[in-house]
């Protein structure tokens, strides 16, 4: 068993008192449009699941057991405002949730704790960055050169939302909520993110990214989602090493 919310009371009281580090993970993501195409808990099911493939890595480890935490599933999301169910919190919420969240469980004992995100709209990952920093806690910043480079080129190149690289992931994970069809006949759309964010421009339709999508969804296979998969999860795994030593 490797859900937090899925144990007892007495059984997280055994699991302070063990003799293996408890590390917790918490998985963060939001509620936005990616595409005609993928869903809107894109961010969330990738989070999710490289925390469940974290876990099912460490089942075995003498020196931790790795938990997951219920998923924080909503963000500060305000590019995708122009389109049907963008739903966002404010960076003071987010702020909150997470201290709160994280400082609740250090206070009962659990002081090993990795936030991870993978929705990278800017107020929203600095927000993840100063709360994981004033509650104590790891964040494992996906965005920061030295892991993006281990990342896929599309991922690399910043026209990544709901393209080739996140709608690989879903397909790996959670096959029947992608629709190939609808997938299969976009057209690549090249917008180069943190560049269009630098120049001022603040929602998908003013980067061009009229159907809420960039990079080439058409691309996306569950097999390159699986490799992705695997590297994300030497990421988080390498990230629970670190905050247990």
């Amino acid at each position: 068993m490797t859900q937090f919310a899925e144990l007892t009371s007495p059984q997280v009281a055994e699991l302070l008192a063990g003799t293996r580090k408890p590390v917790l993970l918490l998985p963060v993501g939001a509620v936005e449009p990616h595409g005609p195409h993928a869903p809107l808990g894109t961010d969330e099911i990738i989070s999710a699941g490289m925390c469940a493939r974290a876990a099912a890595r460490l089942a075995d480890d003498p020196e931790v057991r790795v938990l997951v935490l219920p998923t924080l599933n909503y963000g500060v999301t305000r590019f995708g405002a122009a389109f049907p169910a963008a739903v966002s919190v404010s960076e003071a919420t987010l702020h909150a949730l997470v201290v709160d969240v994280c400082g609740s469980l250090a206070a009962q004992g659990f002081s090993w704790i990795v936030v991870v995100n993978n929705h990278f709209e800017p107020a929203h990952v600095e927000t993840l960055r100063k709360a994981t920093a004033e509650a104590g806690v790891a964040y494992l910043d996906l965005v920061r050169r030295r892991h993006a480079a281990r990342l896929t080129e599309e991922f690399r190149s910043g026209a990544c939302h709901a393209g080739r690289y996140e709608t690989s992931l879903v397909l790996a994970e959670r096959p029947s909520l992608v629709d190939t069809v609808a997938m299969a006949a976009l057209p690549p759309v090249s917008v180069n993110m943190p560049a269009a964010m630098a120049e001022g421009k603040n929602d998908f339709v003013a980067m061009g990214m009229d159907l809420a999508y960039c990079g080439a969804p058409a691309d996306a296979t569950g097999a390159e989602g699986r490799s992705t998969f695997d590297v994300l999860t030497d990421l988080l795994v390498e990230a629970i090493r670190e905050v247990a030593r």
